[in-house]
Formats: C-alpha cells, sequence, structure tokens
C-alpha cells in the first residue's frame, strides 16, 4: 500500500483538524447557550473555512504526490487517479 502524499506534514493536518474539531465544539455550545443568530452564523461560516483549508491542502497533496506518480506510471493507474482527483475537485466546488 503507497503512502498518503500528506504523509510528510500528518502531524500539522491533524493539528488543523483538531482546530476545526474545536470551533465544531464551540458552535455547538453557542447554540446550548441560545447565542445571537448572526455570532453562530460567524463561527460556522470559521469552521467550514478550516475544513476547506484542510480539505485543500489534502487535494493538493494528492495531485503533487498520488496522482504525479500515477501520471509517471500511465495506464489505468493514470486514468484512475486523475478521475478521482476530477471528482474531490467537483465535490469540493459544490461543497
Amino acid at each position: 500500500m503507497s503512502v498518503p502524499g500528506y504523509s510528510d506534514d500528518k502531524t500539522a493536518v491533524l493539528a488543523r483538524l483538531k482546530r476545526a474539531e474545536g470551533q465544531v465544539r464551540g458552535i455547538h455550545k453557542m447554540v446550548e447557550e441560545d447565542r445571537y443568530c448572526i455570532d453562530v452564523l460567524q463561527q460556522i461560516s470559521a469552521a467550514t473555512r478550516a475544513l476547506q483549508g484542510v480539505a485543500l491542502h489534502l487535494l493538493d497533496e494528492h495531485l503533487s504526490h498520488c496522482v504525479a506518480n500515477a501520471v509517471r506510471v500511465g495506464g489505468e493507474e493514470k486514468e484512475l487517479k486523475l478521475r478521482e482527483a476530477s471528482d474531490a475537485i467537483a465535490r469540493l466546488v459544490k461543497s
């Protein structure tokens, strides 16, 4: 099995996810405390941006590591990795 492209900075990725997790917990607490809607929405926007940042970083690593290697190899692996990347980009754009 191959190593994921983000393996070199896995600690940084996990730290970013931990921060996003904290933001979501904070949003949960805000709702429990009946905080003002706009304040809650602002925090949801911040958490969404944090997760999008992680997603874009992972996508970049996937393209520069997994897809680049598959393109060098060619054949079915190349087509599969290109299709996966295209589908991932489409999902990110829709979100």
